[in-house]
């Protein structure tokens, strides 16, 4: 193996257009390891490859073990922006960087964050079953509502949450940010209106969606007293990660109608168990966490990963795509 020859492994659903990026440098080997390789399956493979330079993951974990099993590894890619499987401590001692696919499937999220909503406001399931068991007649029992006014109050003015923002606003409702890391100024700059305390708002809006990461200042963030806060008719979306809700009381609070539904991508387990006890309720509507996962975002992301990683090899990291830029700065 010559001295630049770089080695790359990704996960099998790894984009052709993000390969043809690589295939253009002829110093770059390709090597792609099973999609939902178990999480020994994948140490195996570090520990059976130990030429790989950069490592491409899906939900694959990173920790001590596949670090140093990885010892020429350069550089870790996340097709998408969580990185809560990734043990970002175990990457300081060697500087490499943890880089996401940065904005290729925000838009993605965006939209299933409304398709969700919109799935419970309009009361899609009902009607499509009603009109199949030919109970037309019976249409007027249980009317969907517009989101036009409704206030929504959007967790996290991040990639995601920012469009959610645009797109609420395009349709005409009256949009509120709690974020403490950004600043009021410029949630107000995006026609939002900023909230300082998330307990204060919560009583006033209609529609809860979360689009923050799961850290440990999140985890159980929504939970039992502040589903007590929100209106009987508030919509709850959790395009964001599993934990930040309360499931227990999620539950809890759905089945005596302290809110009136919920839209979930995510879940603290994934996949769940089948006895879950959500499942017995008919005003929550899942996905089974594929928000950021379309035809256009997968390739969209996959290219993001091919550049991040090559940006690593030739020395130039993109920045703003490295989640632990001390490394950089070392």
């Amino acid at each position: 193996m010559v001295n630049n020859s770089k080695v790359v492994a990704y996960q099998e659903s790894f984009a052709h257009a993000a390969r043809a990026v690589f295939a253009a440098r002829p110093e770059v080997t390709q090597m792609a390891f099973a999609q939902h390789a178990s999480h020994d399956h994948f140490l195996a493979y570090l520990r059976e490859h130990p030429h790989i330079n950069a490592v491409i993951l899906g939900g694959q974990r990173i920790g001590p073990a596949e670090v140093a099993a990885a010892p020429a590894l350069q550089v870790v890619a996340r097709i998408g922006v969580g990185y809560d499987m990734i043990d970002i401590p175990s990457l300081a001692p060697r500087r490499i960087p943890l880089m996401t696919a940065g904005t290729a499937n925000s838009p993605s999220v965006a939209e299933e964050a409304f398709h969700l909503l919109f799935s419970l406001i309009k009361r899609g399931r009902e009607h499509d079953r009603l009109v199949r068991a030919g109970q037309w007649s019976t249409r007027m029992s249980d009317m969907p509502s517009d989101i036009y006014g409704k206030t929504m109050l959007v967790v996290g003015f991040g990639r995601i949450g920012s469009r959610v923002v645009r797109r609420a606003l395009a349709m005409e409702m009256d949009v509120r940010v709690f974020d403490p890391y950004v600043s009021p100024a410029d949630i107000k700059a995006a026609g939002a209106s900023p909230v300082a305390h998330l307990d204060d708002a919560l009583p006033l809006v209609d529609v809860l969606t979360l689009h923050c990461p799961r850290t440990p200042e999140t985890t159980g963030m929504i939970n039992a007293k502040r589903l007590a806060l929100l209106k009987p008719s508030a919509l709850l979306i959790n395009t964001a990660r599993g934990g930040i809700v309360d499931e227990a009381a999620l539950f809890d609070a759905l089945s005596k109608g302290t809110i009136a539904g919920a839209g979930l991508d995510v879940l603290e387990q994934e996949p769940p168990p089948a006895d879950h006890p959500l499942f017995k309720l008919g005003n929550v509507v899942f996905a089974p966490h594929m928000a950021g996962v379309t035809r256009e975002a997968l390739e969209r992301m996959s290219i993001a990963c091919a550049e991040n990683v090559l940006s690593v090899f030739d020395g130039r990291p993109i920045a703003a795509n490295v989640i632990n830029k001390d490394v950089l700065a070392r």
